[in-house]
């Protein structure tokens, strides 16, 4: 990977897909976001815990069903994640599941990233809410807010 200063923030993700049923049905999506230049797909690898407990490292001619055409993500290998990265993913996975190790590069913010570095500037933490922790906090706020010409939720 040349140009690591010119990057923007590299980001992972561990979907699982329950009973190893993977759609595709989001792959176009993904394909979508890499076109437009807002990620770059860095790695894309695949793993599945069976039931047992132990992990096998899938290829794309293992996955999807008749719908799913997973050979736009041939060779989306940067040679970041190795066989530990993929068990450590395993780890977050219920056994009889499957699951996609995605890593990309955040294109979108790599002007910003360039020059905060240029500043001296550099991140020290980044962390993401899950949409249900955010969801459970705007439940609880609906529910103490007072509405008009009423009083408070008790």
């Amino acid at each position: 990977m040349d140009g690591v200063e010119d990057m923007g923030p590299v980001d992972y993700l561990v979907i699982e897909f329950p009973g190893s049923r993977l759609t595709g049905e989001a792959l176009p999506l993904l394909v979508d976001l890499a076109d437009r230049r807002i990620v770059r797909i860095l790695d894309l690898a695949f793993v599945r815990k069976d039931a047992d407990g132990s992990v096998t490292a899938l290829e794309l001619q293992d996955l999807g069903d008749e719908n799913a055409d997973l050979t736009v993500f041939e060779g989306a290998s940067s040679g970041l994640l190795d066989e530990g990265d993929l068990a450590e993913a395993a780890n977050a996975l219920e056994p009889g599941n499957s699951a996609a190790v995605l890593v990309y590069e955040n294109l979108w913010a790599a002007p910003l990233a360039r020059a905060l570095r240029r500043g001296g500037a550099e991140l020290v933490a980044s962390g993401r809410i899950p949409v249900q922790a955010l969801l459970a906090s705007l439940d609880a706020v609906e529910g103490t807010t007072t509405p008009p010409g009423g009083s408070a939720a008790a």
